[in-house]
């Protein structure tokens, strides 16, 4: 993934670097609501950043829902700007995913006090030399985990957390609380993918239905799990709890219609006998109860669609 990394911000460079500069962002962070980001935002007005956004919240935590919102909205050719990397991530390979998920908008990344700009070649470079570092830290963790529980069993005791083992309260407690931030940590990193779909379909489609469609973008969601990362979302003040909300019955027309109009609107890109492809592979009848879909039925629900107002009147489907 760190290469992967790596070369995503190596091409937005070759491709920032030949069109105007967008906004400067700053991002501010402290760890408790005792302190003041009065001091970093000085320092980030004087770079040129002209929007801030304030976070509260512990270095040790990846749950950074002020920042997941900004990385969500920054625009292609947009710069982040913070006046640490501490600031930002709580470790090599956090930086890392994050800077993976603004150069997959088209946005950079820069450090006021640390060698890194990734709209620069000497900022890709020490990003290089973080993402070595990256590969380095984790294979000697690995390295030392694995010959301590060699040596754990050489001398007869058993791996991991004794606490755990016997199931002491306040280690239990621990482990749910790291759980739940590896959770937050794993949603935050694709919500961007899957968040618009679920806003446009939601309340007017079931769980089911979001999950299917999803499915044929690459997520394997079940709709339990997928309503759950969304209640998630709505926790921690990222998303609307209007999404919860329970869909009220609707007429399998109507049902089709918005089923429709959110494929068309996740990708607008696709053709309508595409979508009926789609609504084929979802075991989908048409509203007449066939199971070969024409452009025309598609056409006539992205119509309807337009009409009630699912869809813009400049969105088409060719």
């Amino acid at each position: 993934m760190i290469s992967q990394a790596l070369q995503m911000a190596a091409d937005t460079h070759n491709r920032t670097s030949r069109r105007p500069q967008g906004r400067l962002i700053g991002y501010a962070r402290v760890s408790t609501d005792e302190q003041a980001t009065q001091a970093q935002e000085m320092e980030l007005r004087s770079a040129g950043c002209e929007t801030i956004v304030q976070e509260h919240g512990s270095g040790a935590s990846r749950a950074r829902p002020a920042l997941s919102r900004l990385v969500q909205d920054i625009g292609a050719g947009d710069t982040l700007v913070v006046v640490r990397l501490d600031r930002l991530a709580r470790s090599v390979s956090h930086l890392l995913d994050v800077i993976e998920d603004l150069t997959a908008k088209g946005a950079n990344f820069r450090s006021l006090r640390d060698p890194i700009d990734t709209s620069t070649p000497q900022g890709m470079f020490s990003l290089q030399v973080l993402g070595a570092v990256a590969q380095l830290e984790r294979a000697l963790i690995s390295e030392r985990t694995k010959a301590g529980i060699a040596a754990a069993k050489a001398k007869g005791r058993l791996p991991g957390n004794p606490g755990i083992r016997e199931r002491r309260p306040e280690m239990l407690s621990k482990m749910k609380l790291a759980q739940q931030a590896a959770y937050g940590a794993r949603i935050q990193a694709t919500a961007s993918q899957w968040l618009p779909t679920v806003k446009r379909m939601r309340p007017d489609h079931t769980w089911d239905d979001i999950a299917r469609v999803l499915k044929q973008r690459g997520f394997d969601w079940t709709p339990e799990r997928l309503r759950r990362a969304v209640k998630w979302m709505v926790s921690e003040g990222m998303a609307d709890a209007s999404l919860l909300r329970k869909s009220p019955p609707r007429p399998p027309e109507h049902r089709l219609m918005t089923l429709v109009a959110g494929i068309h609107s996740s990708n607008p890109e696709l053709t309508l006998r595409e979508i009926g492809t789609q609504l084929e592979r979802l075991h989908e009848r048409t509203p007449r109860g066939g199971t070969k879909w024409a452009p025309s039925s598609v056409k006539n629900l992205i119509d309807r669609a337009k009409r009630t107002g699912l869809l813009m009147e400049s969105q088409s489907a060719g």
